[in-house]
Formats: structure tokens, C-alpha cells, sequence
């Protein structure tokens, strides 16, 4: 018999309760933006360019330019369209590039654990340094903005196999780093207490697509676009989430930023029948529905 996680049973998408979004709206959306900081010279880090003996400048300058470029130019489209966002953030943000939090906090937008560094994995850890670091995140945030956050994506996507339940017990309420539904599910954690399974889509998100997957921008857009056409047709049978998971240091460019422009616009033009939102206001909505209608 295949090993299982046991955090929650299969269901099928067509064999649920149905529910809505506020307002009777069926679509929800939200933008995730990942806002990550690195050391010089050593730890993990995306490959941007061909890996080069540390100190890796090509790699290191390219990603710390998301952080005094990039990031600028996506707060900037969002304040044009007067949309909040969701910031993965890592807490060394607060020390290296503290202007971005405070642009994050003055807009209102939400944030989310995301360690420490992207510069080191979860995974690694053993569960008391794992649980160091969930609680240190957490810790940091209630020093910078006088409350820990209800959501954490893992640094990497990545987590150890007791990660849900130390979120749980870290009092987390919700999680993005399991992808496996375009519904939030509840998983089950060690203490008894439920954690919300949030999606935060892979097939879309422009590092794997556009970096990874070489995807010239003006086809990832055209894939953004039939994706949110295609769920907003579909959301009519069964509630759905669509989100934007986006990296500075690679969406920030103006070539990509074209595009981006181009399917922000699109879909600003249908807010009167999706919930642009954020994925705390996602995970509070659904801990308000009746028992045994999110799965």
C-alpha cells in the first residue's frame, strides 16, 4: 500500500458542497509577490544566471535588483489599479531593505511568513531549529507590525514532515505551499488544530514558467489571460482561486512588465465579477462557512 501524508482524504472538485466568495462572486484572485533578500556569497539562491564560483556576482546583483528595481515597478501597477497584494516576505527584508516594508505597510497589503532567507530550506532543519525559525518569523512581525501573520509559504516551497503542525501549533492558520486543488482544503495537523491549504499555483508562476521553462512573456500573458478566462468560466459550477505568483528580480523587467500590465488590465476590467483579494481574506472567509463545506 503507497504511503500517504494523511493530511487530508481525496475529493473530487465535482462532488462538493458549494459555496461563494462575498458578494456571490465565484472567482477569487489575489497576488502573491515573493520579496525575498540573500547574503553575499554563500547559501541558496535561484540560478538566473549560469552558476559562478562564490562570491557569484552575475547571480547575487540580479536577485538584489528585484529588491531596488523591481519591486518598485510592481508596486507601482498595483497602485494604478488600486489592488492589493500579498507579500511572501522574508524577515531579513526588514534589515537590508526596510523601505520596502514600510511601502508594503503603508498600502495595506498583506503579509506572509517566508522565513527568514530564501537562502536556506525548511527541509534541512531539524524540528526544533525548524521550529526556531517558524517562531522567530513570527516574532519579528509582531516587533516590525504588532502581529504575526495568519499565512506562511515556505522559503523554497519547501517543508519538513512535521512543517503543518508546527504552523498549527505556531498559531498559522493557514499554508501555500501544497498545490495539489483550485479550492482551499483543510489539512490535518498532529494537535488536532485544522490548517488551511491555500492554492498558490505552479503551472503559472513566472520563475518555472518564463525562467525555468523559457517562456517568452508575451506567451506567458496569453497563459495568464486563457487561464483566467477559462476559471471564470468555470467558477460557475464550483468556486475557484486564481492567483499571480510573481518575483521582482524577474517580472520587474520592463519587457516582461509589458505583459504583466497587459493581464493586470484584463482582469481589472471583470472586478465586478471576481473578489480581488488577498489569501488572509480568502482563508477568513472560509473558516466562517458552515462545517464540512471546504473539504
Amino acid at each position: 500500500m503507497l504511503k500517504t501524508h494523511g493530511r487530508y482524504p481525496y475529493s473530487p472538485i465535482n462532488a462538493r458542497p458549494d459555496y461563494s466568495w462575498p458578494e456571490g462572486k465565484r472567482l477569487a484572485v489575489y497576488c502573491a509577490i515573493n520579496v525575498e533578500v540573500f547574503p553575499f556569497g554563500e547559501g541558496m539562491g535561484p540560478e538566473l544566471n549560469p552558476r559562478q564560483p562564490e562570491p557569484d556576482i552575475p547571480n547575487f546583483t540580479w536577485r538584489d535588483w528585484g529588491n531596488r528595481v523591481g519591486i518598485w515597478r510592481l508596486l507601482e501597477l498595483f497602485d494604478e489599479y488600486k489592488l492589493p497584494a500579498a507579500a511572501l516576505m522574508n524577515t531579513e527584508i526588514y534589515q537590508q531593505c526596510p523601505q520596502i516594508a514600510g511601502a508594503l505597510r503603508a498600502r495595506g497589503d498583506e503579509f506572509v511568513g517566508h522565513g527568514r532567507t530564501n537562502a536556506e530550506r525548511q527541509a534541512e532543519m531539524s524540528e526544533s531549529d525548524e521550529k526556531a525559525l517558524i517562531d522567530e518569523v513570527s516574532r519579528v512581525f509582531i516587533e516590525r507590525e504588532g502581529r504575526a501573520p495568519t499565512g506562511w509559504m515556505g522559503p523554497w516551497v519547501n517543508e519538513t514532515w512535521v512543517t503543518p503542525d508546527l504552523l498549527a501549533e505556531a498559531g498559522y492558520r493557514y499554508v501555500m505551499d501544497w498545490a495539489h486543488d483550485d479550492q482551499p482544503v483543510w489539512l490535518s495537523t498532529r494537535s488536532g488544530k485544522k490548517l488551511l491549504a491555500i492554492p498558490y499555483a505552479r503551472p503559472t508562476n513566472d520563475l518555472p514558467v518564463m525562467h525555468g521553462g523559457k517562456t517568452p512573456p508575451a506567451l506567458w500573458a496569453d497563459m495568464m489571460i486563457d487561464q483566467f478566462n477559462e476559471m471564470l468560466r468555470l467558477s460557475k459550477k464550483t468556486p475557484l482561486i486564481y492567483n499571480f505568483s510573481l518575483h521582482p528580480f524577474l517580472i520587474g523587467h520592463p519587457y516582461r512588465m509589458v505583459h504583466l500590465r497587459r493581464v493586470v488590465a484584463h482582469i481589472a476590467a471583470h472586478l465586478d465579477r471576481v473578489w480581488w483579494t488577498t489569501p488572509g481574506a480568502i482563508a477568513a472567509h472560509c473558516a466562517q462557512l458552515p462545517p464540512g463545506t471546504i473539504p
